[in-house]
């Protein structure tokens, strides 16, 4: 299991390996999906699992979707689990694809639940599009299939894969994506994707931190300072296809541009084989950083909607 090293701007916050090794420190997973959109998990799985391995506290993200935050409050108000409700949306920065990160957010903020809303359709007729093509490949599937399949709002590329292994149509998973839904293979279909800073402002508007997730996968470190510019909050350091090097240097890139340091296992259950929670420790602290940081941005929501009711 990877155990990542503590870096803060507050020194007394520094987990020490000598902690870690006897297990005194408390660890967290900041990046969990569940059925809500394209995990496997319920949210009270999660939660069981979260709990099987320990962790101190956890935060629900699933895809342009906050519908799952409530159970899984509940299940780790039962389990003695800090919960931390959260989203991960898509967003382009320079014609980059990113996906950033909101924690503790304010999931029945209005103007979050609306542009969520549309982002679920948009994903609905894309996976119409995706089935439209493979139908002209002489792939009978029906999008009907593929939304039973999903059982969510918020279906993407993942359900389509399961519905042509449910199917017959592929063996695996990976035949699915390598055969058919990858970028430039016959039916892939590009992703709406917000601005940028229009997401980082959407985040900070319902009173959240917003986060960059995984920017290895994404290899988008040239648009990091315009993301700082445009208020990014953070960056996911540990990630579970991080390398030890990957997460040193968005560490080295965490400190120079003064952002929170976060991480999580991105799991998604059953759907990408092994299931990955627990396999990444993130340090409890981090956790306790993101909190003060969420204060700071809500008594700064809330500061300027009250300027905009006087003027």
């Amino acid at each position: 299991m990877t155990e990542p090293r503590l870096t803060s701007s507050a020194p007394e916050l520094r987990t020490t390996d000598h902690e870690l090794s006897r297990g005194r420190a408390r660890f967290v997973d900041l990046h969990l999906h569940s059925t809500f959109s394209d995990g496997t998990y319920s949210p009270e799985v999660v939660v069981a699992e979260a709990q099987r391995f320990g962790l101190r506290g956890i935060a629900l993200t699933d895809h342009d979707s906050v519908e799952g935050c409530a159970r899984a409050a509940q299940a780790c108000a039962a389990a003695g689990i800090e919960f931390v409700p959260g989203a991960e949306l898509t967003a382009e920065q320079e014609g980059n694809e990113l996906h950033l990160l909101g924690y503790f957010i304010d999931t029945e903020n209005l103007r979050l639940l609306e542009q969520i809303e549309r982002f679920q359709a948009v994903r609905q007729n894309r996976i119409r599009e995706m089935v439209a093509r493979l139908n002209h490949l002489r792939m009978p599937l029906s999008a009907e299939a593929v939304f039973l399949l999903a059982n969510c709002r918020s279906p993407g590329r993942p359900h389509v894969a399961r519905a042509l292994v449910a199917a017959g149509m592929c063996g695996t998973l990976d035949e699915a994506f390598e055969r058919f839904l990858k970028k430039r293979r016959p039916a892939w279909v590009p992703k709406f994707k917000m601005g940028a800073a229009d997401a980082i402002d959407l985040i900070h508007n319902a009173e959240g931190v917003a986060v960059l997730a995984h920017p290895g996968l994404n290899r988008t470190d040239a648009v990091i300072p315009d993301l700082v510019e445009a208020g990014l909050d953070g960056i996911e350091c540990f990630h579970t296809k991080h390398s030890t090097a990957i997460a040193e240097h968005y560490l080295e890139i965490a400190d120079r541009f003064h952002l929170l340091v976060t991480g999580g296992s991105d799991c998604h259950g059953l759907s990408k084989g092994k299931p990955l929670i627990g396999t990444v420790k993130v340090p409890y602290q981090h956790l306790e950083i993101l909190k003060a940081r969420a204060l700071q941005t809500k008594a700064a929501t809330a500061a300027s909607k009250g300027g905009d009711l006087q003027d």
